[in-house]
């Protein structure tokens, strides 16, 4: 650690030390406060939060700021998403069938109006586009990991110093607003248009973190190490490429480009030297991407200088206000209808609510809840994961630099 001009410089290795020791204070606040777990509040964004606040009212009392070396977080930032192009298949577009196909249609048609929104509301306020776009689908649709993922290039390159803390204000408080969301718009719909399940089954809760089951050994733990390292390398290797042609993407988008092409185009029982088949959707793979998202999170957040998006708030929360109402309006008039307004409608709607404004775990909270309360709908637990969870970040990797270039 250094001290210079009021600036105290934190170094990587106690910066991933504080990283883990964060997570574990939002592990036991959400613990303590039960309404954090049903709001679906992830824990690295519990304590990260909290963290941010203290070093804030430091900065308030003491005029000392504090920098964190985040080289390592970044480096957390690529395993995740390469994770996810691992677990990626593509065969998994069979299964969904036509509702999958629907959804995914209008998903990326909100996503397009999100972002014209973001960027209509900031425009507003004489504010630039990529503010809006941080209102838009980067943090909402997109979710913390998105934020945080783009901020840095936002800033750097469009003069915006505070992009991330934008970015991150807005995807906690649209979390917030997904779970607020979901349940009533499920409940309203159940209940105006009395819908039950057509066959009574038993619940799916769809993916979960007790859910993975299976022990993890050293070896299976290295195998996926592995397997990440390779895919790593191929979108490096990508990204160059890609560079050389003029088309600049974010390291962590071709990572996640490789893991997808890896897992879908070479055989599962292809030759390893491991001696194994190639570990997507595995545990340890599962785990990976827990432990790299979890401390990530948890990094960036306890960095936030909360101090610097004061004169942010109005428009922050004018976007945010805009972005509830025309979520709101396409799930009720838009997704029901077209979904077929089923039972398994309203529960698609629930997570739709999730994915509109919050998170993965945020939709599948919501569709748990009604589920529990009227019955399960397996269709909804197909469809809805597979499009919040991996259609989203492909379209997000396309969507965002377009409308940084065109706007």
């Amino acid at each position: 650690m250094e001290f210079d001009n009021g600036i105290l410089h934190i170094g990587g290795f106690i910066s991933v030390t504080l990283g883990i020791i964060v997570l574990f204070v939002g592990k036991r606040v959400n613990s303590a406060f039960r309404f954090l777990k049903e709001f679906s509040i992830p824990e690295p964004v519990t304590g990260g939060l909290i963290y941010s606040v203290l070093i804030a009212l430091l900065y308030v009392a003491t005029g000392i700021e504090i920098e964190f070396e985040l080289s390592a977080r970044d480096f957390l930032l690529v395993y995740f998403f390469t994770t996810i192009g691992i677990n990626a298949s593509l065969r998994d577009l069979v299964t969904g069938g036509k509702p999958l196909i629907i959804l995914l249609t209008i998903t990326i048609g909100y996503m397009v109006v999100q972002n014209l929104t973001g960027v209509s509301v900031a425009a507003a306020f004489g504010l630039a586009a990529p503010i809006g776009l941080l209102g838009g689908s980067v943090s909402l649709i997109g979710g913390h990991g998105t934020a945080i993922a783009w901020a840095p290039r936002i800033a750097a390159d469009y003069g915006i110093a505070n992009a991330m803390e934008v970015g991150i204000a807005c995807a906690t408080f649209g979390l917030i607003l997904a779970s607020i969301m979901g349940g009533p718009i499920a409940k309203l719909l159940i209940n105006r248009y009395k819908l039950q399940p057509t066959v009574k089954e038993p619940l799916n809760v769809g993916v979960s973190e007790t859910g993975q089951g299976g022990r993890i050994g050293y070896l299976d733990f290295l195998d996926a190490i592995l397997a990440i390292h390779i895919c790593a390398i191929i979108g490096v290797i990508l990204n160059k490429q890609l560079e050389s042609m003029g088309l600049q993407l974010p390291l962590f988008v071709t990572c996640l480009f490789a893991g997808i092409l890896v897992t879908n185009l070479i055989p599962k029982n292809f030759p390893r030297l491991s001696g194994t088949e190639w570990p997507s959707r595995t545990p340890a793979v599962s785990l990976i991407a827990d432990i790299s998202l979890g401390t990530f999170l948890a990094m960036s957040l306890m960095s936030m200088q909360l101090w610097t998006m004061v004169d942010l708030a109005g428009p922050i929360f004018t976007i945010l206000g805009v972005q509830f109402f025309v979520a709101l309006v396409v799930t009720l008039f838009v997704v029901f209808p077209a979904m077929g307004k089923t039972y398994d409608a309203a529960v698609v709607c629930a997570g739709f609510g999730g994915i509109s404004l919050g998170s993965t775990p945020t939709a599948m909270a919501n569709m748990s809840a009604v589920s529990q309360r009227y019955g399960a709908s397996h269709m909804a637990f197909i469809i809805v994961p597979l499009v919040c969870a991996f259609f989203i970040d492909l379209v997000n990797a396309l969507l965002i630099p377009f409308f940084l270039a065109n706007f």
